[in-house]
């Protein structure tokens, strides 16, 4: 990787990146009625979906390995800079109250810590040292899963963090937007969504942005699928945390369960507000605590506790 020191070679790495590529037919953009840009950036926009779905095969490859460490105990981590960092910072952050994921299962790291949240951290996202650093922090484990988010595909953080955490045996995931990047080069599973270039030259946080977030909700709730957080389609494991929360906590029971309100009221005060034990007690016919040894014996996974109820 050519070092950020030489402003001409990084100008050169630069310009061969189809995310920083220069569009002649949008020089005059500026100029065009406002509706005609909004019409402009939806089109392209409508274009990401399809560059997610050529890669479907090496996402859902991804998925599996990251459940079947996590289904061991092993926590998920996102390092990325800039908007690569911010994104896996919000995917790891609504982990916990959609899918009850333990304090630090889904971890989201970000170059120049928490205040690069809102703020440019300078040369923190050129610091190979800087993401050894942060995830030296979190003592890393084989069981562990750290996916590097870069839109480049060259940032050093990111690469470095991939790198490290494959020195260290943990599983690896390389999330870019360009071709033949060094970050999918570095990971064990290479995940290379390429967008083209931006309606703003270089703004990656556009259709780059948007293709890094939609694989970052795949690979966490379809994990989180995996690991029997959900009964079909619904959030069984969400944690009512604010009104909003307790309410649709409700409605997921009743969903589940057909049972009136009084019925599920009852079950969410003998399970605590459990939602996914308070389905397992009304469809099984159980009490509180036989729901959770069934969880319990079932490693969490409610379909697996209803067929052992029943046999």
């Amino acid at each position: 990787m050519t070092s950020t020191s030489d402003p001409r070679a990084l100008r050169a790495e630069l310009e061969n990146l189809t995310t920083e590529a220069f569009r002649p037919d949008l020089a005059e953009i500026d100029r065009l009625p406002t509706l005609d840009i909004a019409r402009l950036m939806n089109a392209e926009d409508a274009t990401v979906p399809a560059a997610v779905a050529e890669r479907l095969p090496q996402i859902a490859a991804a998925i599996d390995a990251v459940a079947e460490r996590m289904a061991r105990g092993g926590r998920l981590v996102y390092a990325g800079a800039g908007t690569a960092g911010r994104l896996g910072v919000l995917d790891a952050s609504e982990c916990p109250p959609t899918f009850d994921t333990a304090p630090g299962q889904v971890v989201g790291l970000i170059a120049g810590g928490p205040q690069a949240m809102v703020t440019s951290v300078e040369g923190a996202e050129d610091s190979a040292r800087l993401a050894r650093g942060d995830l030296d922090g979190l003592a890393l484990t084989p069981a562990d899963t750290v996916v590097g988010v870069s839109a480049s595909g060259r940032t050093p953080y990111a690469v470095a963090a991939v790198r490290h955490a494959r020195r260290l045996g943990a599983l690896t995931v390389g999330l870019a937007c360009n071709p033949g990047s060094p970050l999918a080069a570095a990971a064990e599973h290479g995940i290379e969504i390429v967008v083209g270039p931006e309606l703003l030259t270089g703004s990656t946080r556009l259709k780059a942005g948007t293709a890094q977030k939609l694989v970052l909700n795949m690979l966490s709730t379809i994990t989180m699928i995996r690991l029997g957080k959900t009964y079909g389609n619904l959030m069984v494991d969400v944690r009512a945390s604010n009104e909003k929360l307790r309410a649709r906590s409700r409605r997921i029971v009743a969903l589940a369960t057909g049972a009136g309100d009084a019925e599920i009221e009852r079950a969410l005060t003998a399970t605590g507000g459990e939602v996914k034990n308070a389905i397992l007690a009304l469809l099984a016919g159980v009490d509180g605590p036989t729901a959770a040894r069934l969880l319990e014996e079932s490693g969490g996974h409610l379909r697996a506790a209803l067929a052992s109820a029943d046999g």
